[in-house]
């Protein structure tokens, strides 16, 4: 699991669109999606493409600056690399943080049942949101 320090530069030459594209993401706590980050990149700077935004979310994410959380349809983006877990919502695509301990010994666990040399693993629960589940009740 990536414990990548919050200021910590990206590997590459850090130009000024990657530092925007990170300040959006470090901005927000809801888990944006790419097109929300886009969009509120373009509100600093219009002059920023979509395929910036988007080629600087994914170096971002493999430098170990920023993680995803995938959502039924799309990915979302955390600022947050402490190996905590999320809760996504199967109606909306909704995510919330789930502050439980990161377990080594789950990486252990699955390393001994495959073989595998497990280091880190995501921990995602699914289910329905508040949101939703007052919707469904109305």
């Amino acid at each position: 699991m990536s414990t990548s320090a919050p200021d910590q530069p990206v590997t590459r030459r850090n130009t000024r669109q990657r530092q925007l594209v990170l300040d959006a993401v470090r901005s927000r706590c809801d888990h944006p999606t790419a097109e929300d980050i886009y969009l509120q990149v373009r509100e600093t700077d219009e002059r920023v493409s979509r395929g910036t935004v988007y080629r600087n979310l994914n170096l971002l994410t493999e430098a170990g600056v920023i993680t995803t959380v995938k959502t039924p349809g799309t990915t979302r983006f955390d600022w947050r690399c402490d190996g905590h877990g999320h809760a996504v919502c199967r109606c909306c695509g909704a995510v919330a943080d789930v502050m439980l301990p990161y377990d080594d010994g789950l990486d252990e666990h699955a390393g001994l049942e495959t073989g595998f040399s497990v280091d880190a693993h995501n921990l995602v629960f699914e289910g329905t949101c508040p949101a939703c589940q007052r919707a469904a009740q109305s």
